[in-house]
This record gives structure tokens, C-alpha cells and sequence, in this order.
């Protein structure tokens, strides 16, 4: 029998719970090294969030109508995420008269008396209180479930975001005056600075439109850091880039100038649909290596000089039915696999009280159903169960003596070795630790074997004979995500494969170029930096079976 929606949400609620036993904020406040976020312990903190919504028309965040703020909260924390990205617009701090403004009275005014009878059924407490107190209240119940936030100044005007003609685009457009941005946020440093959980403020969102230039943005950026980081020098100042957030390229050549460090983050966004139709009309090889060299230009760069880069709106249509889209995720969490990224997913809301005039909008880029009570798409919660932890960065087990892992993309699962014969994928906390050469072998750590390739077909294997032809793995394609070698016998080139049984075989690489509806992610795979703590480091000769498939590490649904 299926479970029904209801014990559904009793299971988030109930593994909410556990993961509160075992989960507490990290040592606060947050700053930067090099890179890296770290808490106050140096450790490396990655952020892992979820965007909720809070800065439409009713200026109150979305859900409050479907389900309690507490037990929202819970379901953040049960699917993995460390940190909300909570958006609110500049006239919450600024406008008295719509900060006072009783929640029940802000839905009312705009015809959502079903969304008021809403809330009075789940969070009763919040109905008549001002639209400022019930913003407080939603950073307290994340507080209550361990979750960290980020306030994100979406909009000056409260309403959907974004076009390039609501006057909210850039400092000086219509909705857009500088003073009231800066005191603004000012206000909103001051009101959380008592805030523990409150760990960083995102000070605009998606600059963009006909006004839009890099003298100003240096001007602006550069006094609103200030501003913020003198009312609340505890939070983490991030700051968005030109182009609806797309592009951060101008810094490569000037940098911020700012009179505090350890505090600034960069952010970008990156969308399938920011890459055209790239997605729907190229080879998936093709389009990826493309769009993975225009963000690198674009933003990536900043990791090499040295600055923290948050990818705070990445999304998808979460229905899996939108091909374009699936290509992009994927092709994402290489990047973010790779670099072992700071991301947020737009977005949390299942649905909205109201958005662009159509009443309770279904968000299909939600994580939550258009109720709030289940995952819109499961699979997708235990894909970035991996990256919702760090693979790199101060403080981890083994920070000072890096390994590799073999992180597959369309599951995300990693490669474990079973037996010398046998290698299927499981959960990356069980993974074993590998070495990739400067001269292509992948050695199994503290073994002397490396993987080989026998035949097409065959499964992936360990072998001693690491000089072999067969032992030397090259990442191909545009992509570089075909793990491949060339067989001894015969110099047929092979990829390793992950069946749907989680078995790892060596196949004829697929969909290396040109053809546009050929789908190569069985075989995508990156062989990535890890300095977690290593399960065993015994001969794999020597070890008995595992047995079945591992799960993931936390919970799924």
C-alpha cells in the first residue's frame, strides 16, 4: 500500500526530529578563508540552502496558509538543507505603515481570504501580527530547526521578480533609490544582529536592466557592504553580480575595495533557461562544456583568486518531464561536485498565496508539492544528498592529505569497491579512496591496485598491472565527464558505465559529439577532491563482501 500524504508529513516531522539530536548550527558568526565560508572554529561550513519566498505581494513568506511555520521548517531540515535564503523586499524596513500591517489584513486586501482562513488553521499565532513580527518568527522557527539564514533583498517593491521594466532593476530606476536601499538593509543588519542563525545578508537581487552599469555597481555594492557590515559585523556581506546575476566578470580585472575582510561572498545565479536553447538543440557533451566555460568566465573564476562564490538560485522544472532542464541539473552538479560549490535551490514553496495575479500558483521549481506536504520529486532529494555536505575546504578529517572519489552524476552515488571484480555505485560516505595520477592510473589507496578495463561489456575491475594501456583513464568529451581507456587486446576505447543495478561496467563511450538526442549520463562521472574521512583503507583483496547496495546517508522520501 502507498503512504498516504498525511503519514508522509508525520515521517518528515518524526526524521525532522532525529536530525535535530544530531545537527546543530555550526560556531558562529561565519567568516571567509581564501575560498572557503568557515565557522568560528575555522572549520569549513558549506552552505547547502533552500530559497524561500517572502517577498510578494502579501509580504509575508509563503506556505504560512498550508502548513505550520514550525513543521515547515522541519521539512527543510529533514530533506538536508542547512540554510534558507530568506527573500523579503526593501519596504518591509523602510514602510511602517506595511511593516505593522497584521498579516491577516495584508492577505485580506488582496482578496486571499482563503489563505487567511489558511493560516488561522495552522498558524493561528501569526494571523494578527505584523507583517515585520511574522518575519521574525519564521527566522526563529529556523533557528528552532538548526537551519542558518540568509536575507536576500529581492525587490524594493514587494511583488514577483524579476523583469527588466518593473522598476526595481538597478540603483536609480523608479522603485530603485539608493538612500532608501542603504537604509534598508542597514535596518535589517540592526534587527538580527542578536540573530545567531541570521549568518549572512545578500544585499540585491538580480541587478539587471537598460540602467544597469559597472561604475555605479562598484559605487553602490561597495557602500552598501559597508553599511550592512557596520550595523551587524557578525553576518557574511554577499554580493550579486550585473545581468540578472549572471555575470561577475568585471571584478577580474578590479576587485571590491572594502575597509573590513573575512566577511565578503560573491553570489550567481544559473538557470537552464540563462543558457538558451543550447539544452534542447546541441549534443549534451557539447552544451555542457559550453555552459561550464561561460560561467567560468563569468563567476567560477573568483574561486581561483580566492573568493567565496555562492550559486544562490539554482533550479529546475521538478516534474523530471522538461528535457532541457535535466540536461542543465545535471551538468550543474558537475560544476558543483567538482568545486565543491556553495548553492542554493530555487526554491522551497510548493506554491504561492499569489503570484503575477494567478491565486495559490503552483511552483513547479519547488521542492515541496503544491500542498507543502511531500517532496515534488524524491529522486532529486537523494541526487544532492552528497553535496548538501563538503567535500574540501579547513578542517575536514583529511584537509591536509586529499583523496579522489568517483562521484556519478545521475545518481548521486559514488563508486565502491566491492571485491576485486567488482565495483557498484553507493553512498559517497562509504566511499573508498582513490588516487588519479599524473599519468591517468586510478590507484586504490594504500592497495598498489588500479582500475582496469578487460573487454566491452565487461565489469570494471582491479587489477596490479597499473602500466597497462588499459589502466589509463582520460576524461573525454566536451564534458570531460567519459571516464575512458583503451582496451590492451585491441585499442577499442571504453567508458565505464553505471547500470541500473548500480553495477560498473566498461562500455563503448556514447554521445561523444554532435548527436543532440543521445543521452550519455550513465557514463558521466568526475573524478573529484575529497578530504572526508575515509570508512577502510584495507587491501580490497583481503575485505569480505559489503553486501547490498548501500543507502544514502540521511533520509529520503
Amino acid at each position: 500500500m502507498a503512504p498516504t500524504p498525511l503519514l508522509l508529513g508525520l515521517l518528515l516531522v518524526l526524521l525532522a526530529s532525529a536530525r535535530a539530536v544530531s545537527v546543530s548550527l555550526p560556531a558562529l558568526p561565519l567568516s571567509t578563508s581564501s575560498r572557503w565560508v568557515v565557522g568560528a572554529d575555522g572549520r569549513r561550513v558549506k552552505l547547502a540552502c533552500a530559497n524561500w519566498a517572502s517577498h510578494l505581494e502579501p509580504v509575508a513568506a509563503e506556505g504560512l496558509s498550508r502548513r505550520g511555520v514550525g513543521d515547515i521548517a522541519a521539512r527543510v531540515a529533514a530533506m538536508g538543507f542547512n540554510c534558507v535564503r530568506l527573500t523579503w523586499p526593501t519596504y518591509l524596513a523602510t514602510n511602517a505603515t506595511l511593516s505593522s500591517l497584521p498579516l491577516r489584513w495584508s492577505l485580506e486586501r488582496l482578496g486571499l481570504r482563503e489563505s487567511a482562513a489558511g493560516v488561522r488553521v495552522n498558524n493561528p499565532d501569526l494571523l494578527d501580527l505584523p507583517l515585520i513580527d511574522v518575519f521574525r518568527e519564521v527566522v526563529s522557527a529556523l533557528a528552532n530547526n538548526s537551519i542558518m539564514v540568509i536575507l536576500d533583498n529581492q525587490m524594493t517593491t514587494p511583488g514577483w521578480c524579476c523583469s527588466r521594466s518593473d522598476g526595481n532593476t538597478f540603483f536609480g530606476d523608479k522603485y530603485f533609490d539608493p538612500e532608501e536601499w542603504l537604509k534598508g538593509i542597514s535596518a535589517m543588519a540592526t534587527m538580527f544582529k542578536k540573530t545567531n542563525n541570521v549568518v549572512g545578508m545578500s544585499l540585491r537581487n538580480e541587478l539587471r536592466g537598460p540602467y544597469q552599469n559597472v561604475s555605479l555597481w562598484y559605487r553602490y555594492m561597495q557602500q552598501g557592504a559597508e553599511a550592512v557590515h557596520a550595523a551587524n559585523p557578525n553576518v557574511l556581506v554577499i554580493l550579486s553580480g550585473l545581468d540578472f546575476d549572471k555575470t561577475l566578470s568585471f571584478l577580474f580585472t578590479k576587485k571590491v575595495e572594502l575597509s573590513f575582510t573575512g566577511k565578503l561572498v560573491f553570489e550567481q545565479h544559473w538557470y537552464g533557461f540563462s543558457d538558451g536553447t543550447d539544452w534542447d538543440h546541441q549534443n549534451q557533451n557539447d552544451a555542457c562544456g559550453v555552459a561550464v566555460e561561460s560561467i567560468r568566465t563569468k563567476g567560477l573564476f573568483l574561486l581561483q583568486q580566492g573568493w567565496p562564490l555562492f550559486f544562490s538560485e539554482i533550479g529546475f522544472d521538478m516534474s523530471g518531464t522538461h528535457t532541457a532542464d535535466n540536461r542543465y541539473l545535471t551538468c550543474f552538479l558537475s560544476v558543483a561536485a567538482e568545486m565543491d560549490l556553495d548553492w542554493a535551490i530555487w526554491a522551497l514553496q510548493g506554491s504561492y498565496y499569489i503570484r503575477e495575479g494567478i491565486l495559490a500558483y503552483d511552483e513547479t521549481y519547488g521542492l515541496l508539492s503544491w500542498d507543502w506536504c511531500t517532496a515534488r520529486n524524491p529522486s532529486f532529494i537523494k541526487r544532492i544528498n552528497p553535496l548538501q555536505s563538503p567535500f574540501q575546504g579547513p578542517g575536514l578529517p583529511n584537509s591536509k592529505k586529499p583523496y579522489n572519489v568517483i562521484f556519478h552524476l545521475l545518481t548521486g552515488l559514488c563508486v565502491l569497491v566491492k571485491s576485486a571484480n567488482s565495483l557498484k555505485l553507493g553512498s559517497c560516505d562509504e566511499s573508498n579512496a582513490w588516487n588519479y595520477t599524473s599519468t591517468s592510473e586510478l590507484i586504490l589507496k594504500h592497495t598498489g591496485q588500479c582500475l582496469e578495463a578487460k573487454s566491452v561489456g565487461d565489469t570494471a575491475k582491479l587489477g596490479a598491472g597499473c602500466g597497462k594501456s588499459c589502466s589509463k583513464w582520460q576524461l573525454i568529451s566536451n564534458s570531460s565527464m567519459h571516464v575512458s581507456t583503451e582496451l590492451t587486446k585491441n585499442g577499442t576505447r571504453v567508458c565505464l558505465d553505471a547500470g541500473p543495478d548500480g553495477v560498473i561496467t566498461t562500455n563503448q563511450c556514447k554521445c561523444l559529439s554532435e548527436d543532440p538526442y543521445c543521452n550519455p549520463e550513465s557514463q558521466w562521472f568526475k573524478v573529484i577532491l575529497s578530504s572526508r574521512g575515509i570508512p577502510a583503507e584495507a587491501s580490497i583483496l583481503q575485505l569480505p563482501s559489503l553486501g547490498p547496495w548501500p543507502a544514502t546517508s540521511r533520509s529520503s522520501w
